[in-house]
C-alpha cells in the first residue's frame, strides 16, 4: 500500500485507486479467468518462482490492466506497464527489460 500525505483537494488518481479492485476476490466477472489466475499465482508462490507468461486479449475496458495489477499485488512483485508506441525501437524494449526485477509483471 502506498503511503501519501492526505490533502483536502481531490487528486486524479484517487478515484481510479478507489474504484479498481485490489484482489482477485474483489474483481467482478470472468469467474473462469479468476479461478485459473488463482491457481497460477498459488503455484508460482508455492514454487517460489516467477509466474509463467500469461496473455490477456480483448477490447479496451474489460479489465486486462486491472487483472495484471492484481496479479502483481498478489505475487508481491512490481507492476510495469507499457504500450506498443512507447517501444518503437529495439533499444526501447531492451531498456525496459533491463530495468525489470526478477518476478516483475510486465504488461
Amino acid at each position: 500500500m502506498n503511503e501519501r500525505l492526505i490533502a483536502p483537494e481531490k487528486r486524479g488518481e484517487d478515484a481510479e485507486q478507489t474504484l479498481r479492485p485490489q484482489t482477485l476476490d474483489d474483481f467482478v466477472g470472468q469467474a473462469a479467468v479468476r479461478a485459473n489466475l488463482k491457481v497460477f499465482i498459488e503455484a508460482a508462490k508455492g514454487r517460489k518462482e516467477a509466474l509463467d507468461h500469461v496473455l490477456f486479449v480483448g477490447p479496451p475496458g474489460l479489465g486486462k490492466t486491472t487483472l495484471a495489477q492484481i496479479m502483481a499485488r498478489e505475487l508481491g512483485v512490481n507492476f510495469r506497464s507499457t504500450s506498443g508506441p512507447v517501444i518503437a525501437k529495439a533499444g526501447d524494449l531492451a531498456a525496459l527489460l533491463t530495468n525489470l526485477e526478477e518476478g516483475d509483471v510486465l504488461f
